[in-house]
């Protein structure tokens, strides 16, 4: 089946779906041919006679006067389908794409982040505050959160950032259920923003993890600049984001804090020690074996040894003014000096910096990373628009550029796999049509089906508001292997009448009419097998929809065209159609023939 050739998350995704349909589809194929055939013949006693109840009678007599209608006026009926077919595919490209359809959690993860000075203590107490504003909303149960690294380091983090997680009550226990999620967080967000020293980004818990796993990042997208030096790479990254932020769609907009980090530089004063008859790596030593440690000795316990590292407290170390005083020998004494050390502070020069944060790399670059999500708008538009203006903002010094990642990178994958994967399944289709017919006339026939399908498929989702994703891309597979059952079960039957010596005219009239209930019944029940997944509110349902929906509404689509369409293009282009007007134009002239 054609699901199987997927790749990668979708695949996984899609795969159980597959395999599911694939044994129940070869399950009922053995058992028509077997167990059917005996209970027929156990159940099934005397005259049997096939009668229409009132239903589908009703239905017959108003669709005999259309059906003469596509018979004798063929070419407006089949430029109609052209014509439909030819505004889905420009709506088609209007729908907007995304990777896969966002879940709704019930619930909201909220990233907090702070400057890089940030201590962990600070952090705890700036997250008590977040969490009692969060906290005071009607809607949410309760809120905790992470802060820093665990212990495990299965998820490493700065001290400065924190992972809020808010578990809302139910819809039914809010004061008011009409209050949308994304509303809610709006109205979060305007709270928290009031809170200074924090900038925030919004999740949710499955779909933060879910973009770590793919991507590496946390948000939507990610704009990822790779070059060599910081400085450059930032300003590139302010400016990308500054983009961003002009995008709409485009939430959350955050450059990855490379720098910020406080750091205390000691710079030797090299005139001063050459006074002193100093050396560069004498202050050196005496301030590396203050701060970090220097070897003193080694301690045996058996076969072990442990070496012993001398170097200040932490009391000490974390005094500026203990540090600057700290004794530097000089190398003998003078008569006009006879002091024996000099302070630090008198050969070095102290004083606070900021420092590089972190240093990311990809395949052996340095990058930095701009990450955005995405709400209320589609992705693949958000992504598109940003990726022109990018272009047209952001000059780039030589030997730098720029990636794009996240669930964008997902989409341009599952794009080029769908190039990939449905001409394949559109050429098996033909194929095994090919196979029955045995008229590659009437295959092609049969096979357009698909294209009234996919009209059907995309008006339903333009009609629901939804753009194409994944979910959508596997319906469309599904529904171009169920649309042609419908024009199979009826050209067949006409063929058949009309090889037993019917008129071609009257073969269709009549295999169209005796096939009508059949072509009905397959697209109802079908239509009416996927109804709870369109209208599903579950979790994990908006998932199941885009798929349900365009199955459903190609369905639709498809049924009606194809009892319309098909009689149309067999009456013009079927065979034995040229016979027939041939015929025609005898018998209208008063010519006789056998």
């Amino acid at each position: 089946m054609p699901l199987l050739s997927f790749t990668g998350v979708e695949g996984k995704m899609f795969e159980p779906m597959a395999l599911t349909v694939i044994l129940a589809l070869g399950a009922a194929f053995v058992l028509s041919l077997t167990l059917v055939p005996a209970l027929i013949a156990i159940s099934l006693s005397g005259r049997v006679q096939e009668s229409e109840n009132r239903f589908v009678e009703v239905m017959k007599r108003a669709y005999r006067p259309l059906l003469r209608y596509s018979m004798t006026s063929s070419l407006p009926v089949i430029v109609g389908a052209v014509v439909l077919f030819a505004i889905a595919l420009l709506g088609f490209v209007r729908l907007g794409q995304e990777f896969i359809p966002s879940l709704d959690e019930k619930n909201i993860a909220m990233h907090a982040i702070r400057i890089p000075s940030a201590g962990l203590t600070q952090s705890q107490a700036m997250q008590l505050a977040v969490e009692k504003t969060v906290s005071r909303f009607p809607q949410v149960a309760f809120v905790f959160s992470k802060t820093g690294t665990a212990d495990l380091a299965a998820d490493p983090m700065p001290p400065n950032a924190s992972d809020t997680f808010i578990i809302l009550k139910p819809r039914d226990a809010w004061p008011d259920p009409s209050v949308t999620k994304e509303a809610l967080i709006d109205d979060i967000a305007e709270a928290v923003n009031q809170l200074p020293g924090n900038a925030f980004e919004f999740t949710q818990p499955i779909q933060m993890r879910f973009n770590e796993l793919l991507a590496g990042v946390r948000g939507d997208i990610a704009v990822k600049i790779f070059g060599d030096e910081f400085e450059l790479m930032l300003r590139a990254a302010n400016d990308v984001a500054a983009t961003l932020r002009g995008v709409r769609g485009a939430a959350d907009v955050k450059v990855e804090q490379a720098g910020g980090l406080p750091v205390l530089e000691i710079k030797v004063d090299k005139a001063a020690i050459a006074r002193r008859g100093l050396s560069v790596s004498t202050v050196q030593d005496v301030i590396g074996a203050a701060v970090g440690g220097q070897e003193a000795g080694v301690i045996f316990e058996g076969d072990r040894s442990f070496e012993i590292i001398v170097r200040l407290p932490e009391s000490v170390r974390a005094d500026l003014e203990a540090l600057s005083n700290l004794p530097v020998a000089l190398p003998k004494a003078t008569p006009n000096s006879p002091v024996q050390s000099v302070p630090l502070n008198r050969v070095a020069n102290f004083s606070f910096a900021e420092g590089t944060n972190q240093i990311s790399r990809e395949n052996g670059k340095r990058r930095i990373v701009v990450t955005a999500n995405v709400r209320g708008r589609d992705l693949g538009s958000v992504v598109d628009e940003a990726q022109q203006r990018v272009a047209r903002n952001v000059k780039l010094p030589p030997g730098y550029w720029i990636s794009w990642g996240g669930q964008s990178e997902n989409l341009a994958a599952a794009r080029q796999r769908l190039a990939i994967v449905v001409p394949a399944c559109l050429v098996m289709i033909f194929l095994l049509l090919l196979s029955a017919m045995g008229s590659a006339r009437d295959a092609l026939l049969v096979f357009s089906a698909v294209p009234l399908a996919l009209t059907g498929g995309v008006f339903a989702l333009w009609l629901r508001g939804m753009p194409f994703s994944i979910s959508a891309a596997v319906g469309f597979i599904a529904l171009s292997g169920v649309a042609v059952l419908n024009g199979l079960v009826m050209l067949s039957f006409i063929r058949q009448l009309h090889d037993g010596g019917m008129p071609l005219t009257k073969a269709i009239e009549e295999g169209a009419l005796t096939r009508f209930r059949p072509v009905i019944m397959t697209a109802l029940v079908a239509s009416l097998g996927f109804l709870p997944m369109a209208f599903a509110t579950g979790t994990g349902a908006e998932v199941q929809k885009p798929l349900a929906t365009v199955v459903i509404g190609g369905l639709i689509s498809a049924t009606l065209l194809t009892l319309a369409v098909l009689p149309a293009l067999y009456a013009r282009y079927g065979r034995g159609a040229e016979r027939a007007r041939f015929e025609q134009a005898l018998v209208s002239s008063g010519a006789q023939f056998k």
